[in-house]
């Protein structure tokens, strides 16, 4: 007898609802803000959770996976604008492919991609309680 088939998708609108908050205090920060803290660092710390509530809102992968792969995933980001992966794709003059993928290799960024993470840990009680279970679901 074959075992049931746990689908892929599914979507949590709290989830959701954090990450579009998110978002949008993102594009707030990027569009208003123009200091040496807030933007460089807490908009770094804040990025990679919200693309963690971005993927938890449609993904139904076991939450301690996916905050782990939320982490490397930025962590590669970054590591592949110490290559220069903007201008090694030819996308060097667009505007929108520099920002997404970023120019600027920083160790900083990594340092604040893991406190985002940390923050995650602490905050999300989901992600805690599956932990806690052990069940990583």
């Amino acid at each position: 007898m074959a075992t049931p088939r746990k689908e892929l998708f599914t979507f949590r609108p709290q989830a959701f609802g954090i990450a579009i908050a998110l978002f949008v205090i993102e594009v707030l920060i990027a569009l208003y803000v123009h200091d040496e803290i807030i933007r460089p660092f807490v908009g770094d710390v804040l990025v990679v959770i919200f693309i963690y509530y971005f993927l938890k809102a449609f993904l139904r992968i076991p939450l301690p996976y996916l905050a782990i792969f939320t982490l490397v995933f930025s962590f590669s980001i970054e590591i592949l604008q110490y290559f220069k992966l903007v201008d090694l794709l030819g996308l060097g003059h667009y505007k929108l492919a520099r920002i997404v993928i970023g120019t600027s290799f920083s160790w900083l960024d990594l340092v604040c991609y893991a406190i985002g993470i940390g923050l995650v840990f602490i905050f999300d009680k989901e992600l805690r309680a599956s932990i806690k279970k052990n069940t990583l679901t």
